[in-house]
């Protein structure tokens, strides 16, 4: 298992108008996504897909669970 923060920045259009978007993401990968994770260099520009679920049974935080990862 793998735990890492994603940091996202885009330009999105809401209510017709740009808006910046700025967020960093905890996330986690495990068994084969760990190891291709663990291969790939700090500030990579990558496409990750998975879901969102709770960080433990007790937790409101959310993490994602990374299951595909593409390289941009």
């Amino acid at each position: 298992m793998t735990e890492f923060k994603i940091s996202h920045v885009s330009r999105q259009i809401e209510a017709d108008r740009p808006r910046q978007v700025e967020c960093e993401i905890s996330a986690v990968a495990l068994a084969q996504m760990a190891e291709a994770i663990a291969g790939i260099a700090p500030g990579t520009l990558v496409k990750l897909a998975g879901f969102l679920a709770k960080k433990s049974r007790m937790s409101l935080q959310l993490v994602l669970h990374v299951n595909k990862i593409d390289l941009i």
